[in-house]
């Protein structure tokens, strides 16, 4: 990796980003109209695709050599994240969101080597929040292309208690049936249930409805942890990055595994914290019980 210029992949992702950004707000309704890939809740559109094609051409024009991992493209089976350098993009994260014009969706680009996430951007076209972050030299997020600050919002973070006293965000995922939909059902349930019923009784649970933009709540401190099964490396790749730097932490959705594989599918985010990051993914994962997410890579 030593001689891979990292701020001059960090520089292009950003302009590849803004770029994007002006395709996606410049949607024209017949390009906001939707199709399914899995179900009625598994939603593509045809500025997904643009994007993707659009991101594509530049960052592999630039690096020919590198290689290319992106939602649209992929290809279950045969398309693999190797050790070799990778970008992994999500053209747009929400694209629910994007569909129903509710401000919370991104394009997410990502770099990673040797299955490691080392550069991240996530831009918010709506909102125009820019998160970016270099393995290694911090992460920050750009209001408006204007305020650039460093990320954890707080400069001095309170200790991680309990999850009584956290903010948690959640997805339902485009699954609603089987095994999975049947655990994530039971722990939201008792994450959110009086301690007098059992339950964790935690502040709140928060569907923002894009796994980047989670991690980059995660990484500003806005949210305390976020959990997840179900979404993919193109989801975290550029927000697992930014999470590291911010001084958060990455352990697995399912319990026991504190190094999980990019592409696992599997996630538990927790926000950087002067104690109890360790403690408080155990008592997460206490709430998880004997329940295994169930995934395929």
């Amino acid at each position: 990796m030593a001689d891979i210029n990292l701020q001059e992949i960090h520089d292009l992702l950003i302009s590849v980003a803004e770029e994007a950004g002006r395709m996606i707000m410049a949607a024209t309704p017949s390009q906001l109209s939707s199709g399914t890939k899995k179900n009625s809740a598994d939603l593509v559109t045809e500025t997904d695709q643009a994007v993707e094609k659009m991101v594509s051409t530049r960052l592999m024009s630039a690096y020919p050599t590198f290689s290319f991992i992106g939602e649209e493209t992929f290809v279950a089976g045969s398309t693999k994240l190797t050790e070799a350098p990778t970008f992994i993009v999500d053209p747009i994260d929400g694209t629910t969101n994007f569909v129903h014009a509710f401000p919370a969706f991104c394009i997410s680009l990502g770099f990673v080597v040797d299955k490691i996430p080392t550069v991240g951007v996530i831009f918010n076209p709506f909102l125009e929040e820019m998160y970016t972050a270099i393995k290694g030299r911090g992460a920050y997020v750009t209001v408006h292309g204007r305020e650039k600050l460093r990320l954890p919002l707080k400069n001095e973070p309170e200790p991680l208690k309990d999850l009584s006293t956290c903010l948690v965000g959640a997805e339902w995922g485009s699954d609603r049936s089987g095994v999975n939909f049947e655990l994530k059902s039971k722990v939201f349930t008792k994450l959110a249930s009086s301690k007098e019923n059992g339950g964790a009784m935690v502040h709140s649970l928060r569907c923002m409805g894009s796994a980047a933009l989670n991690l980059a709540a995660v990484a500003a401190g806005q949210q305390d942890i976020f959990w997840e099964g179900g979404c993919w490396a193109w989801d975290v790749a550029a927000g697992w990055c930014i999470l590291n730097e911010a001084g958060g932490i990455m352990a697995s959705g399912n319990p026991g595994d504190w190094k999980p594989e990019i592409d696992g599918r599997k996630y538990l985010a927790v926000r950087t914290a002067p104690s109890g990051q360790r403690e408080i993914v155990e008592e997460f994962w206490k709430v998880i019980g004997d329940g295994r997410l169930e995934y395929e890579s």
